[in-house]
């Protein structure tokens, strides 16, 4: 339907070119109205011609209507002009049958675009530091960095995924400590525990299986012994971490570790790169990149007095090694908390040439935990937060990903246990899922019934669907092409959960109204064929969101 409505424009805005004297045109972006009673479809494109045709937005769209040819006008039971110069489109029911039609032949591929071929983009998220279990924060970012995975392939890119170790440093050395000191505990030798020490079942956990594997072997000092049971505790953490994201649902194609940047003298490589570009200097004894030359406010120091590397420095050799394996986006997903740290970052990849629109930062909101609107408690497991293996535990995967996925990323969102385990309409992805099963429920009773399943064009006369709420339907079916190319250009993965929400409302509205299988057997098709077209919307919609369609709940 949009490159129906974009080539229609694009024909009228060529012929008007030569009349304008202009050469180049601003991409044609097609919109959903918010008010239904403003059309199907409609078009900005008049209101961002006015700065360069000098015009009036309302006189440039009358020009472009006037433009459009008598044979494309049939597709349409209205064109109108409102506002400041939007122009609104209300579409015929044959050109929206036949989008339908479309959509049956080509199923998945329809809703696909090549929108970023050619295109190599890196998605780093979660990267939690592997010294305690992932909280629901860091489930909030790994439901969204993998949902705009999926939606970018969908999309034609190239994409990867990473998880960015951070190995090096003293909160690892701390968790050494912590599981040493449970493991002499363990050993029946009384040790003081850290004073900063990381608590929870968690790091007993780490010490009784290190203590079965190795008996009393490393019960001397930790100056003595603390280097393999860091290692030991490090590497278990690491799995567990990994575990937890994949019965989540969320897998990596790489991992990149800060600690082997140091010993491969890639951090070395990348702040000797930035002083080949005079950016680095020498003050205080310490040594400093020139970061206020960009977006940053200050400096920043790259190397301590005592000749240590500061954080800062990994992540400029890491977002430079970035650029080095020839990502031409890069997408970090932080938490809010880290808004502070954008400036730097960009400041570091416009010093190697990276073009500011090819770094995106996307912050992930705190999440508030409640059960029937009572806030919950600290987890034993952590011995502070509540776990996201414990929300999985509780309330499912699938169910936890949505609703992760319900609001706008940088949004504070409120996850209510409660409401999460319900069967109801104030479930969102229940809503959803049962929407899919009742659609496959009715393909079984169709196939009891002696009723052919829809394939393709050739399911059922689409015609002959002309109840309002079948055309509620098509009208919703038609929006998912622009909703989820909207959500791959905004890196916005909520547009489609809302999205399926809006199409799961109008099917079932639908189904309580009327009956898909009737004794009218060219009816009972042309319905079989809206059904199966709601599947496979539905189906695509949860698939990039990470989220599973069962046949039967």
């Amino acid at each position: 339907m949009k490159e129906e409505i974009t080539g229609i424009i694009k024909c009228a805005l060529n012929s008007l070119k030569k009349q304008w004297e202009i050469k180049d045109l601003p991409d044609i972006e097609v919109e959903i109205p918010k008010n239904e009673a403003m059309g199907d479809f409609a078009l900005t494109i008049a209101m961002r011609l006015t700065k360069l045709l000098k015009k009036n937005p309302r006189a440039i769209a009358e020009e472009i209507v006037e433009k459009i040819n008598a044979e494309e006008l049939e597709l349409f039971d209205n064109i109108e002009i409102a506002g400041p110069g939007f122009i609104n489109f209300r579409v015929k029911k044959e050109f929206f049958c036949k989008g339908l039609g479309q959509l049956l032949e080509e199923e998945h591929s329809s809703l696909r675009t090549d929108l970023g071929k050619g295109h190599k983009v890196q998605i780093e998220f979660v990267s939690a530091n592997p010294t305690g279990p992932l909280h629901i924060g860091h489930g909030r970012g790994a439901a969204v960095g993998n949902a705009l995975c999926n939606i970018l392939k969908a999309a034609g890119y190239d994409v990867q995924r990473e998880f960015y170790i951070n190995d090096e440093g003293l909160q690892v050395k701390l968790l050494g400590e912590s599981v040493f000191a449970r493991y002499l505990e363990i050993c029946g030798r009384d040790d003081e525990f850290p004073e900063a020490g990381y608590k929870g079942d968690y790091i007993r956990d780490i010490a009784l299986a290190l203590h079965a594997e190795a008996g009393d072997k490393y019960a001397g000092t930790f100056e003595d012994n603390g280097g393999p049971v860091t290692d030991y505790a490090y590497k278990m953490m690491l799995v567990n971490l990994e575990k937890d994201l994949r019965d989540f649902g969320v897998l990596f194609d790489n991992w990149q570790s800060e600690k082997e940047m140091h010993v491969q003298g890639k951090v070395t490589d990348a702040i000797d790169a930035l002083n080949s570009k005079g950016l680095i200097y020498e003050k205080d004894g310490a040594t400093w990149f020139s970061s206020s030359q960009f977006e940053d406010d200050k400096d920043r120091v790259v190397k301590k007095q005592d000749g240590q590397y500061t954080y800062f420095a990994s992540d400029i050799s890491y977002h430079k090694e970035k650029l080095d394996r020839g990502f031409d986006t890069i997408i970090d997903i932080w938490g809010a908390d880290h808004h502070g740290y954008i400036p730097r970052i960009r400041s570091v990849l416009e010093a190697f040439d990276l073009p500011k629109e090819k770094f995106t930062v996307i912050l992930i909101q705190m999440v508030s935990l409640l059960r029937n609107g009572e806030p919950v408690k600290m987890s034993k497991r952590s011995g502070d937060f509540i776990t996201l293996r414990e929300v999985i535990e509780e309330v499912g995967a699938d169910i936890t990903k949505f609703v992760f996925l319900s609001k706008k990323a940088d949004s504070h969102l409120d996850f209510d246990l409660g409401i999460a385990k319900e069967q109801s309409s104030e479930n969102p992805v229940f809503y959803i899922q049962y929407a899919f099963a009742r659609i496959s429920s009715i393909f079984k009773q169709a196939t009891e019934k002696g009723s052919s399943l829809p394939a393709g064009r050739q399911g059922g006369d689409l015609s002959l669907l002309k109840e309002a709420e079948e055309m509620s339907i098509i009208k919703k079916l038609s929006q998912y092409p622009l909703v989820f190319e909207g959500a791959a250009i905004s890196c916005e993965p909520h547009r489609i959960t809302y999205y399926l929400q809006e199409l799961a409302g109008v099917f079932h509205s639908y189904y309580n109204k009327h009956r898909v299988i009737s004794d009218d057997a060219k009816l009972t098709a042309a319905r079989l064929s809206l059904c199966m077209a709601v599947r496979i919307v539905l189906e695509e919609g949860l698939k990039v969101l990470g989220v599973s369609a069962p046949e039967r709940m």
